[in-house]
C-alpha cells in the first residue's frame, strides 16, 4: 500500500488539466510520500481526454478513469475511491481553484493521529456574489438540520483514512456531505484554513438549480440516514470460514 492517492474529478477542464498537474508534481515531489493521482473524467466532450493522457505520459504517477458519459461527481469521487492504493486519500476539484500546496497541511494533520477525515476551509472565497450566497444557504440549512460537523462543507480540499470511504453511501449527491457522513459512523473530523483561488479558465459548471436547491432537496436524505442508520466497531473474530473445496 502506498502513502497517499490523489483523486480528481474533471469535466471539461482541458485548459487546466496541464496546469494542475505540473502543481501537483512539483507539491508532492518534495514530500516523503509514495503517492498516486487518479483523474476521473466524469464524461468531458472537450480535450480533456487527450490532456490527460499527456499527464500520464510525462509522470506514471497519474493514471485516469474515463466514463462513457456524464454521471456527477459524486459517481466519479466513488469510481476514484475503488480505485485508490493509498493509506489516505485527498481529494482536489479540477479547476484550479483548490491548492494543490494545501495536501501535505492536510496529511500532516492525519498522521498526528487526533482526526480520521480532515476538511479544508476557504480562509477567502474567490467566488460571485451569487455562488458565496448560494453557500451560505446551504451550509446554514445543511447544519440547523443535520447537525454541525464542519465549517464549509463544500470545500473540496479534503483528506481522509481509507477506511472512511466504507461509511459513504452511493447517491447522487453524497459528495456534498462526506463530513456529515463520515461522522455518523464514529470517525473523528478535524479542520484546517487552506486556500481558494479564482478560477481563470474554463467554464464553471455551478448554477442555482444545480447546487442550491438540489443540495437543500438531498438534506433530507441525509436527515432520514441519520436517524435510522447505524454504526459498529468490530472488537475481536475468532475461528475461520467453511472450506468451499
Amino acid at each position: 500500500m502506498i502513502d497517499l492517492s490523489i483523486v480528481i474529478p474533471i469535466k471539461n477542464e482541458e485548459d487546466n488539466i496541464a496546469a494542475l498537474a505540473e502543481e501537483l508534481n512539483r507539491v508532492m515531489d518534495r514530500q516523503a510520500l509514495e503517492w498516486e493521482c487518479i483523474w476521473i473524467d466524469d464524461g468531458s466532450t472537450d480535450r480533456s481526454p487527450s490532456e490527460i493522457d499527456k499527464v500520464i505520459q510525462a509522470n506514471s504517477r497519474h493514471r485516469v478513469i474515463g466514463f462513457e458519459k456524464n454521471a456527477g461527481q459524486s459517481a466519479a469521487l466513488w469510481a476514484g475511491f475503488k480505485e485508490c492504493t493509498g493509506k489516505y486519500i485527498a481529494t482536489l476539484d479540477g479547476d484550479r481553484q483548490n491548492d494543490p500546496e494545501d495536501i501535505p497541511h492536510l496529511i500532516d494533520r492525519l498522521e498526528a493521529d487526533d482526526a480520521d477525515m480532515v476538511n479544508g476551509y476557504r480562509r477567502k472565497r474567490e467566488d460571485s456574489f451569487v455562488r458565496k450566497i448560494a453557500s451560505r444557504i446551504a451550509n446554514g440549512f445543511r447544519n440547523l438540520t443535520t447537525g454541525k460537523t464542519v465549517r464549509d462543507v463544500g470545500c473540496s480540499t479534503r483528506a481522509f483514512r481509507r477506511e472512511c470511504v466504507d461509511a459513504l453511501p452511493l447517491y447522487a449527491g453524497m459528495h456534498r456531505f462526506m463530513p456529515t457522513l463520515v461522522a455518523m459512523q464514529g470517525y473523528k473530523l478535524a479542520e484546517i484554513p487552506v486556500n481558494h483561488r479564482p478560477r481563470n479558465l474554463g467554464t464553471t459548471k455551478y448554477t442555482i438549480n444545480n447546487r442550491l436547491w438540489v443540495g437543500i432537496y438531498d438534506i433530507f436524505g441525509v436527515m432520514w440516514l441519520k436517524k435510522r442508520g447505524f454504526q459498529y466497531r468490530i472488537a475481536r473474530k475468532s475461528g475461520s470460514p467453511p472450506s468451499t473445496r
